[in-house]
């Protein structure tokens, strides 16, 4: 696959969930797509070092998570590796990496059932949700998106603050759920634009209804509107600060992992689900800054939450 790298992969035990995947995409149904740059966020000023965040997921995984989990058979797990930046330090690099991104994404979704980026700045979801939109030749259907984020990311400057904005002006996403946004770091224009364009915020009742096992793909219809399909995006500064420091915006008052990881199950057993992301993974900045550290184990853990949530829904629905 062009302007791609194989991703590093610890050498680690069989019994790890790790030892499972492959390399390539040869008979996987689930893909992993590193999304290796945070250009982005070094554009909109933020702390530098998710560029990593791929290698460190990989790392983390090497030692959390069985590959004989009780009640649960794991999917067959590919690897695509990671996509590498273009070269530069501007907006006209990034628009590059952009492209590869798509094309890189596109090329996983016409080969799996779900791709899952591993990021990176969270610009870069934008990208690639586009890819696999274009792989999947479902432009004309609708698409709506929930995203997890401290920050509505509607910026019309380039920058990881960019993506959803761009998603709904030149992807035609119908409607987006953003779940821990905090109003305190949001301005107001970018609140008034979101709300102006399909935008919704999660409230208490959501995340309640998910913790009591009572939010199923009705449900969450009923937030969104009707749709065809469904992508999937975790930033991780949505994440308490004593969760998750190794991020590129540390959130003094987010979520707990036990909420998020709860939610995006939910969300990954939807059955119009195309894509799912885990973004801004920061190890320059996680405890301990050796590696793996906490937030990249948080990462592991909500990366297989996702694929275990992605095979409990398809065996349910037979």
């Amino acid at each position: 696959m062009p302007h791609t790298r194989t991703g590093a992969w610890p050498s680690v035990s069989t019994e790890r969930f790790a030892s499972l995947v492959r390399p390539g995409l040869a008979g996987a149904e689930v893909g992993l797509l590193g999304l290796a740059d945070d250009l982005g966020v070094r554009l909109n000023g933020g702390r530098a070092g998710a560029a990593d965040g791929p290698g460190a997921i990989r790392a983390a995984l090497g030692r959390y998570g069985v590959a004989e989990p009780a009640g649960i058979r794991w999917p067959v797990v590919g690897d695509a590796g990671d996509v590498v930046p273009a070269a530069g330090a501007g907006e006209v690099a990034l628009a590059r990496t952009h492209d590869r991104v798509v094309e890189s994404a596109a090329h996983v979704a016409g080969r799996v059932a779900l791709p899952i980026g591993l990021g990176g700045g969270h610009d870069l979801t934008y990208p690639f949700v586009r890819g696999v939109m274009q792989a999947k030749g479902k432009r004309g259907g609708r698409w709506a998106g929930v995203y997890f984020d401290a920050h509505l990311d509607v910026r019309p400057t380039v920058g990881s603050g960019m993506a959803f904005r761009k998603l709904i002006d030149e992807s035609g996403i119908g409607s987006l759920l953003v779940i821990g946004a905090n109003t305190l770091v949001n301005k107001r224009e970018h609140a008034e634009w979101f709300a102006g364009h399909g935008g919704v915020y999660a409230d208490d009742d959501l995340g309640e209804r998910a913790m009591a096992g009572e939010l199923d793909a009705e449900g969450i219809t009923e937030v969104l509107g009707e749709f065809d399909h469904l992508f999937v995006s975790f930033d991780l500064d949505v994440l308490d600060g004593s969760h998750a420091p190794g991020v590129s915006a540390v959130n003094p008052a987010g979520l707990s992992v036990r909420e998020g990881a709860r939610l995006l199950s939910v969300l990954c057993q939807h059955p119009k689900l195309a894509c799912v992301d885990i973004m801004e993974l920061c190890p320059t900045h996680d405890e301990p800054a050796s590696g793996p550290g906490r937030t990249a184990r948080v990462a592991a853990h909500l990366l297989l939450t996702a694929v275990q949530g992605w095979k409990v829904g398809r065996l349910l629905r037979g």
